[in-house]
Formats: structure tokens, C-alpha cells, sequence
């Protein structure tokens, strides 16, 4: 991907937004590609836009750099662990786990995964101080490059390199660490797509403005009390703090099945005490309890309604058996209205059902546990939430009792997790934890699975951080804390199914690690002849297996192909190229027109072989074998069919 890193030279903080402004409004940048703000302040007042208005923004220092980040292409590449993704139990799973920066994952994923997960879930470092966050950046710029891709002043971008540089953990640094995350996550969610945010009071307030600036105001949800530690915290010096919050957004304002209802339980249950031949239900009334509703307010809500006195049926017409005529006002006479309109008391009359009170008829309405599909009957989330559950004891209790120690310190409950993923997710949703920490995440979505049969996908990543060397997971044998979300979801997995023999979910996973982009077997693969005084080509030509295997894997999700989907190998007269979809990749050695000859003659023969993009590898082939490549390509279009050629760098 040497050709989309060395992009990176000319991204500037607002390379990519500038880029997506002129897609939609070309009219505002002249000829020679410069933005004309004017120009598109014309557009926006024509639509009657107030812009005049004095408002409020976040900034810190950073922020331009933070954008910057958010924009740059990553200087990565992805490695599968083919030994682990080829046991039985992995083969065919579509569950991720992937080792690295998560910055550099995110954009690995934003092809491929492109508005397809439905929820995500992170537990982000809470810059208390104590917890360990500093801001690390290994990116070298000068005053003078950061100068020009950030758009700041000389003192600014000095300050900037200052702070990156020099393992900071104040408030700028959180939210530069955090605003490119954010902003590249908020891209693979769906329009119907949720977040949940873990946090406590050191960044709440500033993750507020942060998620208002990436998500939009309008797409705040709810902000979570919950109750993690009941007896409090001992150290605090005023207060025991005995809960954290979970901030909610989604990706689109309006689209209601982006958080759902919770499942009712206990008393909420008990209260369908009744039963006929569609199940158990309960009556509520069908006046509306709202005063501020009435005929004034809501007049197409005020009509009566007509009771059959011998049975309590009711209907919107009144006939020979419907003759009780009954309004929705209170026993005191005050003028009230239905909380349905007459066409949907029709179209549901057989839900509806009246009682005679001893001072007159009252109209109930059935509410049933299960629907017409099975699913029960579920309640707005409250936005405190007190279960003994979703503390943190059991959080560790969890991970204790499967890794055989207290290996992390403050694990997110499986209760809690779930009843989250309850909220953001139906049961064959894909969810991403790009905080992964012990692997709760994943832990709680193959536990819900095998109890209510769901088919929920999981996506974690984690940073192969090293563990203390005091630590009980460094004595037990852990090194990073990768090792250890690893070891919990596989130890997670067994025990499930054991607990589960029954469960047919997913209960593997595949495996992927980013890997530096010009170091080891790519060294010098990044490096640009007018920089560097001891410069030698890259060498293509002499890179293993596992390297090749590397650039594929890179490409694969580059090209909008799923990581769990394998690249199928393809003979062509004893050259082997891979195809995923329509792409047909080349990079092995020793192309010969013999083998393109194969491919265009597979292609004029075989009707279920229909590759339409043709990529190679430039550094594999000689310029004799990219001619007659290409000339062969394009004599083929000539024909009867489109191919793209492409040489990939």
C-alpha cells in the first residue's frame, strides 16, 4: 500500500473534509481547486440559515493535529496468524480479534467494514491520573511540516510537538488522543448505529463537547448512571464515588431502532396476569393520563367509542349490540382523549376490551408479553442503573475465575455488557470494542448467543500493552494485556459451550496484528530516494510468505472484503492468483504470458469466474511481464469485457 501511505505527504488537517465538500458543492472552489467559503455561505443563506449567530465550540490545544491524525493514512499493514485461523473452531468464524494501535485498526476497517457495525462499545482510558494514560505519538514532524498539514502558526505547532512528545495527560492530550478515534469510528457505524462510552468525571464534561462535535447534538441519547462500586471509593476526599457513566450516541438523528427497549423482568412481568388464547397479557387503560392531551390539543383523539354490554367488546360504530356509548372523560367529568386515533381503534379492535366500573364503562386496551414473532415485551432503559450484577466485583470475579487470578483491576461486568448490547444491538448484529481491555465484550456476546440463540458478531482490539512487572498477570505469565484478552475469550468460548452443549453459535475467531509498514521484511518499503542520502530500493522480490501474505490480508480490507473472508487461490496453468469477489490478485513471481492467457480464457469459458479488477504487485513483476499484463487486459476489453488493470506499489 506504499502508494496510499506516501498519500500522507500531502493530507492536511482538512484534506479529507475539503475533498467531501467539493463532491457535493463543486460550484465553491474556483479553477485552480481553492475553497471559496463565500461561495458556499451564499448557499447556506439562500436556505434561510442564520449565520450570524454567536455560538460555542470546543477547542484545544491539538485539535488541528488530532484532525491531521484523523486524516493520514496508516503507515501499517495487516498480518493474519494463520496457524490460529485455520484450527476448526476458527475456520469459518466471523469474529475478530486484532492486535495494534486501535487508530491504525479503525482505518485498516473503514473499507470493509464501512457502515456495517451496528453498535460499538468502548472503555477508554479515563485520564484520572493513576490509570496509566499518557499521550505517546510515534510520528516525527518539524515545526515546518506541521506548519502546513495542521494550518497552524509557528508557536502553536511548536506546542503541539511539545506536549505529543513528552508523554502528557492533560486535557488536550485525552481529547487528541481521542477525536481521531471517534471520528474514524463514527464511519463504520450504520445509519441505525449506537455508541456507548464509558467514563467518569475527570473527562465526562469534555467527552460531551467531543462527542456533540463528532456525533452531533442532535444525536446525543442519554448519559448513564451506573453503579459500579456500592461501597464506594475509599481514597476520594469528599465523596465516595460509587457509579461511572455510559454516554450514549447515535449515528443518525430519528431512526428509532438505533436504541432498543430492554426485555421486562420480575414485577414488570408478574403485572400480565391475564390470559386468553394469544398468551399472557395484562389491560391498560386506554384514556390518555397526559392532562396537557385533550379535545382542544388533540381533537382528533376526542370521539366515542361503542360498548357491547353483554361481553365488553367495543367498537368505533355504534349498532345494534355496540350501543353504550362511551367518551374519554374522567368519572369527574374532565374532558380528556384516547391515546389512539379512531382509525387504529378500529384496525385494533380486538385488543380492545371494556369493563363496567359501577359508575360506568372504562375502555381498556390488551398488552401482550409476547408479540406476534415471540419477542417479549420490553421498557424504556432507566437512566440509573443499580443491579448488584453489573458491579465491578463481578467484573473480576469473571476474569478470575477463568484465567485462575486477578489479572485485571477494574473488568466490566458480563451483566452489564450484556444488558448494553441489549440496548444497542439485535441478535444478529456485528459489535466493535476497539478498548478491549480482559475481552468483556466478546465474553458477553457469545454468553447472549448461546442463551437466546442470537448470531451477534464481535470486533475487539487491543493494544499489545505491556502488563506490570509487578502485576499478577506478569507472575501468571501474561506479558500484555493482548495475552490476556486473547486467553479470555478462548477460555470464555469453552466454558460457554460447556455450560451450553447445545449452542450452535460462533464461538471462534480470527486473528490479525498490525505490523509496521517499512520495518523487518518491508524495510525501505515507505523510503522516498530525494530523502534519504543512503537510500536503496526496495526489494519487492525478496519478501517471504508471510509477508506476501501480509500485503494480501492489507489489500483484502483496503478492497472492501471482509477480514474473516479468505482470499480463494486460483490456478492459472500452474500460476496461483487470489480472488476475493471481483478482485483477482497478483503477487507472486514468475508471471508468464501463458498464465494471462489462462486467466482472459477462464474468464471467455467459465461463467461463475468473474473477476473484474486485476491487481498486481509492481515490485513482483518486470516491465516486460506489466506490458504484456496490460496490453493482454486491454485487448480483452477491446472484446466484449471491462477489467481494470492496476499496479499496486
Amino acid at each position: 500500500m506504499q502508494d496510499e501511505i506516501k498519500k500522507n505527504k500531502k493530507i492536511t488537517a482538512n484534506s479529507e473534509q475539503l475533498a467531501a465538500l467539493k463532491a457535493q458543492f463543486p460550484s465553491c472552489f474556483d479553477k485552480d481547486g481553492r475553497f471559496r467559503p463565500d461561495k458556499l455561505e451564499d448557499i447556506v443563506r439562500a436556505s434561510g440559515a442564520d449565520i450570524t449567530r454567536e455560538g460555542y465550540k470546543l477547542d484545544w490545544l491539538g485539535k488541528s493535529y488530532a484532525r491531521l491524525l484523523a486524516n493520514l493514512k496508516t503507515e501499517t499493514l495487516l498480518a493474519p496468524n494463520a496457524e490460529h485461523n485455520a484450527l476448526p473452531e476458527n475456520a469459518e468464524s466471523e469474529n475478530l480479534l486484532i492486535q495494534g494501535d486501535n487508530l491504525d485498526v479503525l482505518k485498516h476497517l473503514v473499507n470493509a467494514y464501512s457502515e456495517k457495525v451496528k453498535m460499538i462499545y468502548i472503555d477508554p482510558p479515563y485520564n484520572t491520573g493513576s490509570d496509566g494514560f499518557v499521550y505517546n505519538d510515534t510520528r516525527k514532524f518539524t515545526v515546518e511540516e506541521l506548519q502546513r498539514l495542521a494550518g497552524v502558526e509557528e508557536d502553536e505547532a511548536q506546542r503541539i510537538l511539545d506536549f505529543t512528545q513528552s508523554s502528557s495527560n492533560s486535557h488536550s492530550a485525552w481529547l487528541t488522543f481521542m477525536y481521531p478515534r471517534l471520528y474514524v469510528a463514527r464511519e463504520l457505524l450504520r445509519e441505525d448505529g449506537v455508541i456507548f462510552i464509558s467514563i467518569d468525571d475527570n473527562e465526562q464534561s469534555q467527552l460531551k463537547l467531543l462527542c456533540d462535535e463528532v456525533f452531533g447534538e442532535d444525536n446525543f441519547v442519554a448519559t448513564l448512571a451506573v453503579q459500579l462500586n456500592p461501597r464506594g471509593r475509599n481514597l476520594d476526599r469528599f465523596v465516595a464515588k460509587t457509579h461511572e457513566a455510559i454516554m450514549i450516541y447515535t449515528k443518525s438523528f430519528g431512526v428509532e431502532q438505533a436504541v432498543h427497549g430492554l426485555e421486562k423482568e420480575g414485577r414488570m412481568v408478574d403485572e400480565y396476569n391475564k390470559n386468553d388464547e394469544r398468551g399472557k397479557h395484562r389491560l391498560t387503560g386506554l384514556r390518555n393520563r397526559n392532562q396537557a392531551f385533550n379535545p382542544t390539543t388533540r381533537p382528533m383523539l376526542y370521539y366515542p367509542l361503542y360498548v357491547d354490554p353483554q361481553n365488553g367488546a367495543v367498537s368505533v360504530q355504534a349498532d345494534a349490540s355496540h350501543n353504550e356509548e362511551v367518551w374519554p372523560d374522567t368519572d369527574e367529568g374532565v374532558k380528556t382523549c384516547w391515546t389512539w386515533g379512531k382509525e387504529k381503534a378500529e384496525n385494533e379492535r380486538d385488543l380492545l376490551v371494556a369493563e363496567n366500573s359501577g359508575v360506568g364503562w372504562r375502555i381498556f386496551r390488551k398488552d401482550y408479553l409476547l408479540d406476534e414473532n415471540g419477542r417479549k415485551a420490553s421498557t424504556l432503559a432507566k437512566s440509573v442503573w443499580l443491579e448488584k450484577e453489573i458491579n465491578n466485583d463481578y467484573g473480576r470475579k469473571a476474569v478470575k475465575d477463568l484465567l485462575d487470578g486477578p489479572m485485571m483491576s477494574f473488568p466490566k461486568a458480563i451483566a452489564l455488557m450484556q444488558k448494553v448490547q441489549k440496548m444497542g444491538m439485535s441478535d444478529d448484529d456485528l459489535i466493535l470494542d476497539f478498548f478491549s481491555g480482559s475481552g468483556t465484550t466478546a465474553h458477553a456476546v457469545m454468553a447472549l448467543n448461546a442463551r437466546d440463540g442470537g448470531n451477534r458478531k464481535h470486533i475487539s482490539v487491543q493494544l499489545d500493552e505491556p502488563t506490570d512487572e509487578k502485576s499478577e498477570a506478569r507472575k501468571a505469565g501474561y506479558a500484555t494485556i493482548f495475552e490476556i484478552t486473547r486467553e479470555r475469550i478462548k477460555r470464555a468460548a469453552s466454558k460457554i459451550k460447556e455450560d451450553h452443549p447445545d449452542a450452535t453459535c460462533d464461538f471462534g475467531f480470527k486473528e490479525f496484528r498490525t505490523i509496521p509498514a517499512n520495518e523487518g521484511p518491508f524495510q525501505g518499503y515507505l523510503d522516498d530516494a530525494a530523502t534519504r542520502d543512503d537510500y536503496v530500493p526496495f526489494n519487492g522480490m525478496a519478501l517471504d510468505d508471510d509477508a506476501i501474505t501480509a500485503l494480501l490480508t492489507t489489500w483484502k480490507a483496503y478492497d472492501g472484503l471482509p477480514l474473516h473472508q479468505d482470499l480463494i487461490p486460483v490456478d492459472l496453468d500452474g500460476y496461483v492468483a487470489y480472488q476475493g469477489r471481483d478482485k483477482l490478485y497478483f503477487v507472486n513471481s514468475g508471471l508468464d504470458i501463458k498464465h494471462i492467457v489462462a486467466m482472459l480464457t477462464r474468464i471467455d469459458d467459465d461463467p461463475t469466474f468473474t473477476p473484474r479488477k486485476i491487481v498486481v504487485f509492481h515490485y513482483r513483476f518486470n516491465d516486460k511481464q506489466l506490458r504484456e499484463f496490460s496490453e493482454a487486459v486491454n485487448a480483452q476489453n477491446r472484446k466484449h469485457l471491462q477489467l481494470d488493470f492496476i499496479q499496486r506499489f
